[in-house]
């Protein structure tokens, strides 16, 4: 059975989905201005790791995550580049696409947008006004934070301490027109050319809050079995979206609430900020650092559990990733001298790791734990590797249980071995016709060549054979 740590209980449960085998699962996307930095990455990466587990658990996911693609911040980036909203949203959006897939973040089934939502938006709103949980004020419409009768109940806020907060800050227009300082907006006029759309409660668009309440519960239903997120969405964004969506549902939102820890970087460990200068983007990071290796940087760090994102880190991902890759790729290539039939001992071996490595994941997803049963499995791949005699059928199941445990971490190894196979005997044909040759100076040049590269090669009487060191 799968527990989950649910941040609105503090404690791990049971998963119970609420259709047995299937996941309804909302995660909140992106604000489309510019590029995903790694924080946003992180918790695409980490929830793509939980919906694979599930995949991997033989769970059929529905994994639903928005576009924000407008709100302040895409209408000042828009005017400051000269272009539409709409064209600033569609740039990246095909860069969000194009990194994600970069990092072997799976496709969502739906990746819906506020714009495309806007009239179920304006009637979720006018529901709740006609329910007395939201009032028309100049234009704006807000949400009384007050009838919500458990709010705060997932950030553990206090709603007086949250009044007093509010009190101290300096009195505005936007204040001035709430009932209560504490009330949010689910709707904001506007009186000028920017994006806007005729409501009736008047021009104006809609708040951020209200836009993921309406996509969760329009592609999901009422309640939906996950919703996850950055911890720095628990309050007030996730508080807000309990409370408009019971409101207008009379129905739980969410029965588990899982969230992510937070990315620092450096080696002195500072937390990301574009204020400290220190903000960085997939984009860019891509282009330096090997994609896999951010992800299976990512994907194996508990997802609760903060990053620290250094260039130290990341050459130990490199270097563990090469492992695996390596085991891989020496177990790999023993198919071609391997034996039909299967060792038992061996297969024991499978089974003993399938059974730690699911025990580890059904264990709040823990991926650190997940992650070291794949280490030792890969080290028993070595020493089957040099074994005088390999059994195909073992090979073959071995090969199989570690790609299935691997690409739960979004891993893959088939393309690049094949690529790596090709190579490496087009420069061993090329060797043996140079001895063929006499040319002995080639034929150590092609040897030095691939061991520099960490390719051992041996001769034996069957053959020459190869392993990566």
């Amino acid at each position: 059975m799968i527990s989950i740590y649910n941040t609105l209980t503090n404690q791990k449960e049971v998963f119970k989905p609420l259709v047995p085998e299937q996941v309804s699962m909302y995660v909140c996307g992106p604000t489309v201005y510019n590029y995903i930095h790694i924080g946003n990455a992180r918790s695409a990466i980490a929830f793509d790791t939980i919906r694979r587990y599930f995949e991997y658990r033989r769970f059929k996911v529905n994994y639903v995550s928005n576009f924000t693609d407008v709100d302040d911040k895409m209408i000042k980036a828009a005017k400051e580049n000269h272009i539409t909203v709409q064209q600033l949203a569609d740039k990246f959006i095909a860069a969000f696409m194009e990194d994600t897939k970069a990092l072997a973040i799976e496709p969502a089934t739906k990746n819906p947008k506020a714009t495309e939502n806007i009239a179920d938006i304006i009637q979720f709103i006018s529901s709740l006004i006609a329910k007395g949980y939201a009032y028309e004020s100049d234009g704006d419409v807000y949400f009384r934070t007050r009838k919500s009768p458990d709010y705060g109940k997932l950030s553990d806020q206090n709603i007086d301490e949250l009044e007093q907060g509010a009190s101290q800050h300096v009195d505005t227009e936007e204040t001035a027109r709430k009932e209560d300082v504490i009330d949010f907006a689910l709707w904001k006029s506007v009186r000028n050319d920017e994006l806007s759309w005729e409501s009736p409660f008047g021009k104006g668009r809609p708040g951020w809050h209200i836009e993921c309440s309406v996509m969760a519960t329009k592609y999901l239903g009422p309640t939906i079995d996950i919703h996850g997120g950055g911890q720095d969405l628990m309050f007030p964004h996730h508080e807000n979206e309990i409370a408009q969506s019971e409101a207008e549902t009379g129905q739980k939102f969410a029965n588990y609430w899982m969230h992510n820890g937070f990315v620092t970087i450096g080696e002195d460990d500072e937390k990301m900020s574009k204020s400290l200068g220190n903000f960085v983007t997939v984009h860019d990071m891509i282009k330096e650092v090997d994609p896999q290796v951010v992800r299976f940087f990512m994907a194996t760090t508990h997802y609760r559990h903060p990053i620290q994102y250094s260039q130290t880190n990341i050459e130990e991902a490199t270097n563990n990733l090469n492992k695996l890759k390596t085991a891989f790729d020496n177990l790999n290539y023993r198919l071609k001298d391997a034996v039909v039939g299967s060792n038992q001992e061996v297969e024991a071996q499978i089974t003993e790791s399938l059974a730690k490595f699911e025990s580890a994941m059904d264990e709040d997803f823990n991926a650190q734990n997940g992650i070291a049963v794949v280490y030792d499995m890969a080290k028993k791949m070595n020493v089957y590797s040099e074994a005088g005699q390999v059994e195909l059928d073992s090979i073959n199941h071995l090969l199989e249980t570690f790609k299935n445990m691997t690409a739960v971490f979004g891993l893959s190894f088939d393309q690049a071995t094949e690529d790596l196979g090709a190579r490496v005997e087009e420069l061993i044909a090329q060797r043996l016709e140079a001895k063929k040759q006499k040319d002995f100076q080639k034929s150590d040049d092609i040897r030095d060549q691939l061991a520099a590269e960490g390719i051992i090669l041996e001769d034996t009487p069957q053959g020459t054979r190869w392993r990566k060191d």
